[in-house]
């Protein structure tokens, strides 16, 4: 490897990104349409972990395993469905939509929006200053006369457990670009990336077995995790909840993986992925240049400043700052302090207060999140947990999906849950939640309620159209309104 050479020339531009997957890309996008200058810098392939190792080949792959699973729940379409899915498809299917990891697509669109990328790893070198170097050991240096974003994303995090190295584990990133079904997988974690990993491979072929010490989901409603469970059981996975692994060995490297579990049994698998958390990608990005810890999360303000940096320039936005390790929430991020890079650099003030134009206040109140296993699972805003340990009064109401009738045509059977989170003072919903198939298109309609602070006497007015899943909303609805009108006990 070639050691860094001294810097051959100095660049200035109004705005600096450091990263350009998806959450780059949007405030840098923002900063430009503001009448900005900007500069790009990314060390691997634009368009982020998102785009070619996480959620666009996690859907590809995920999609044929849901589109079956669908299909064999309506009488009459489960008889066509007789072989096993084209496993070679499927992969080719993911390939095309990473753009077989070619990110020259995305590489022009930053240039057309009148971007400059610069390909390398990009350092902070003081306030202002980053210094970017190439793979040939070449340095530049860039100044950015008003921001420096910060959007380098985050990285899988592997337990301290004897014998992991040899192990050689998958992440997320061998989850999704391997095109080799192991006959035998275990997966680690009960998160989003450990229930969608398992739900995937189960479809593809696999013989999965999930390990999770706590439940699955554990930041969603808890009969989340307990239907996400069945449904992997029911496709024929081993889940085991309250399970630890105490040591792993692989003598051989192209052999077996043995892992010993907290019970003293042992587990033999061809392969084991790990989804047991992130870290920030901020450890040799040049923190300490400029006062902070190397390795650390970002803490920064509703506009995505980031705090204990003097003059009002630095933005961490996305998985670094960790209110939301999800890319939608990301790009609203990023949008957002687009936006407000854009007015601090033209004096203009600011509109950052709740809900404002420069205020990312959705990070607090209506985070939407989806996973796509079988059945799916999605919520928005607070758990019923959550919004009585902010101190709101409370109702929750709780149907089954079966009370709409177009989740009865959409699926023979259909298995779910939602629940609403009501607050009782100002009769808003704080949260909502759902679970079955395909839930993960009526999401948005939630999350709309809850950022949009509906009351639920005008959210009653929103007519679900026959026979739709989104029927389930008027149950929901007519069962708080009820409940609301029931007399009382003295007790009660």
């Amino acid at each position: 490897m070639s050691e860094p050479q001294a810097p051959q020339e100095t660049g200035t531009y109004d705005v600096i990104v450091l990263g350009a997957g998806p959450v780059g890309q949007n405030v840098a996008d923002h900063a430009r349409a503001a009448g900005l200058s900007v500069a790009v810098v990314e060390r691997e392939l634009v368009g982020g972990e998102c785009s070619y190792w996480a959620c666009v080949p996690s859907k590809a792959l995920l999609r044929p395993v849901i589109a079956v699973a669908d299909a064999r729940r309506v009488d009459g379409a489960r008889q066509a469905v007789t072989g096993r899915l084209d496993t070679d498809g499927v992969f080719a299917r993911r390939n095309r939509y990473v753009s077989d990891w070619d990110d020259s697509g995305q590489a022009r669109w930053v240039k057309s929006i009148g971007a400059d990328l610069f390909r390398g790893h990009g350092r902070l070198d003081g306030p202002r200053r980053v210094t970017v170097t190439g793979n040939d050991g070449a340095v530049r240096t860039l100044m950015a006369r008003h921001a420096v974003a910060i959007a380098t994303g985050s990285r899988p995090v592997l337990p301290a457990i004897p014998g992991i190295e040899e192990a050689r584990p998958w992440t997320n990133r061998h989850g999704t670009d391997s095109s080799t079904v192991p006959a035998r997988l275990a997966v680690v974690g009960g998160g989003g990336v450990g229930v969608e990993m398992a739900t995937l491979w189960q479809g593809l072929g696999s013989k999965v077995t999930l390990l999770v010490r706590r439940r699955l989901l554990p930041r969603m409603e808890s009969f989340v995790g307990e239907l996400v469970a069945q449904g992997l059981r029911d496709a024929g996975a081993d889940v085991r909840i309250g399970t630890q692994i105490t040591s792993l060995r692989r003598p051989d490297p192209d052999g077996p993986v043995t892992l010993t579990l907290d019970d003293g049994s042992e587990l033999e698998a061809d392969e084991v992925l790990f989804a047991t958390g992130r870290t920030p990608a901020t450890d040799d990005i040049g923190l300490d240049t400029i006062g902070l810890t190397p390795g650390a999360w970002l803490d920064v303000d509703t506009t995505c400043l980031v705090q204990g940096v003097d003059g009002a320039w630095l933005y961490a936005l996305g998985d670094v700052n960790h209110r939301a390790l999800l890319t939608h929430q990301g790009k609203y991020q990023a949008r957002t302090a687009g936006d407000a890079i854009g007015a601090r650099a033209a004096g203009r003030p600011l509109d950052d207060g709740a809900w404002g134009d420069h205020a990312t206040t959705a990070d607090q109140q209506a985070v939407p999140q989806v996973f796509f296993t079988d059945p799916e699972a999605g919520a928005v805003g607070l758990t019923a947990e959550q919004a009585e340990a902010a101190g709101h009064r409370v109702r929750t109401v709780d149907l089954d999906f079966n009370a709409a009738q177009g989740a009865n045509l959409y699926a023979d059977g259909y298995r779910g849950h939602a629940r609403l989170v009501v607050d009782l003072d100002r009769e808003v919903l704080l949260g909502v939640t759902f679970v079955g198939p395909g839930i993960s298109e009526l999401l948005h309609s939630a999350t709309i309620a809850v950022a949009g602070e509906v009351p639920l006497k005008r959210l009653r007015h929103a007519v679900a159209p026959f026979p739709t899943v989104s029927e389930i909303w008027l149950f929901l609805l007519a069962a708080y309104q009820r409940d609301k009108e029931a007399p009382r006990t003295a007790s009660a």
